[in-house]
């Protein structure tokens, strides 16, 4: 790694790579809790408040972020779901999240949940560094870690700290700032990718459609009361240049297809991404002062929305252990973090597989496997027990 002199020296306890919802939540709660943090992020303020993510929030995570006092406008533009709709053999079957657990999904985007906490840190007096570059991470074996970074105007930075939160994603540098000895890697990929569109239009249905068709799997999602969110199960090879407007309407149409009264609504779509769809876990998420959270040490498929509240768990008991190691010394709950937080992530990692193994149509899968499949759909929205199994799982388990 580089060294970097006659550079500009800051002290912190704590110094967060990533400027998320689990960089800034993390940051919250070691405020709440009277700890130092500061934040570094290569994109702008704009991007990371614009950039389109998750949308649904888990119970516990709503409850949380009531705790803290960050779901005000939560609370006031949230979309509140009791329930989620599973669509096959040509009819809805719905599956009463409420009635089975007492507990409800809240449809706000993630996008959304940065901008409360970019305004509330902000409002506090807290660092973000926004545009950063040439982020590293040093010394993290010892008493003194260390972050060095250009600013927003090439000027070298370096921050010392207590410890280091890597919250940065998958693409970030805090992972790859670990040697791969030090480090288990579980990667699974799946032989397709979503393809999703932002559309000006009211939603169809009040609660999310989950559609298993011939032609591959839909979902039928929304962020407000006037814009949709929809995806459609595509090839892994493909391109969003092969996917007009009328092609992704018509493939739409034909997914959500139904014996009754369904009609999508059809408006401008304001913007279009392809995503691939993998499982991804590293063991464990901490390498000496250097602790792991959210999509930097786990990727889930989509199918379970489960990424943006494993994010929130692991700082929740990130923010925990940083307490007890800062203020009393105790290094207990920051030598069991890892091991805390992979017991829930790989609980996510399961159900987002089954509900993706369930609902997806593999190109090649024989008449076989899409028997099971349907087999399955029906035993999940027949059985009481099975149905409560899902429930559970997709509202979210308490947080400890």
């Amino acid at each position: 790694m580089a060294i970097f002199r006659n550079s500009s020296v800051m002290r912190t306890q704590v110094a967060i790579v990533g400027a998320g919802p689990a960089g800034l939540l993390l940051s919250h709660l070691l405020w709440l809790d009277g700890i130092d943090s500061v934040i570094l992020e290569n994109r702008s303020r704009d991007y990371v408040e614009r950039r389109v993510r998750a949308g649904v929030c888990e119970d516990p995570t709503v409850k949380l972020l009531r705790d803290v006092g960050l779901a005000e406008r939560l609370d006031r533009e949230g979309l509140p779901h009791h329930g989620i709709v599973l669509r096959f053999d040509g009819e809805d079957h719905r599956i009463a999240l409420t009635d089975l657990t007492g507990r409800t999904i809240t449809v706000y985007g993630q996008q959304e949940i940065v901008k409360d906490l970019i305004a509330a840190r902000l409002k506090a007096g807290a660092q973000i560094h926004f545009e950063v570059s040439d982020v590293e991470v040093h010394d993290v074996t010892g008493d003194r870690p260390r972050v060095t970074y250009k600013d927003s105007a090439g000027a070298v930075q370096e921050i010392q700290a207590d410890v280091i939160a890597g919250c940065d994603g998958f693409h970030g540098v805090s992972r790859p700032s670990i040697p791969d000895s030090e480090l288990t890697v579980y990667d699974h990929v799946y032989p397709f990718a979503w393809l999703g569109v932002l559309v000006k239009a009211p939603p169809a249905n009040d609660e999310l459609i989950y559609a298993n068709h011939e032609r591959g799997f839909a979902l039928h999602s929304m962020r407000t009361p006037e814009v949709t969110r929809l995806y459609l199960q595509v090839d892994p090879s493909d391109s969003l240049d092969q996917w007009s407007d009328a092609r992704i309407w018509d493939e739409l149409h034909a997914r959500f297809a139904i014996d009754g009264d369904f009609s999508l609504h059809e408006g401008p779509i304001l913007e279009r991404l392809l995503s691939p769809m993998r499982s991804f876990v590293v063991e464990p998420m901490r390498y000496g002062r250097l602790f792991l959270a959210g999509d930097s040490a786990h990727i889930v498929p989509p199918t379970g929305a489960k990424g943006m509240n494993l994010a929130v768990h692991d700082v929740l008991v990130l923010s925990r252990a940083f307490k007890e190691l800062l203020q009393s010394g105790r290094t207990d709950l920051a030598e069991s973090y890892s091991d805390t937080c992979l017991r829930r992530v790989w609980r996510a990692e399961h159900f987002s597989y089954f509900m993706t193994s369930m609902l997806h149509r593999a190109h090649d899968a024989d008449p076989f496997q899409h028997r099971l499949q349907l087999s399955q759909l029906r035993y999940t929205a027949s059985s009481t027990a099975a149905a409560t199994s899902l429930a559970e799982n997709y509202v979210g388990l308490p947080f400890p």
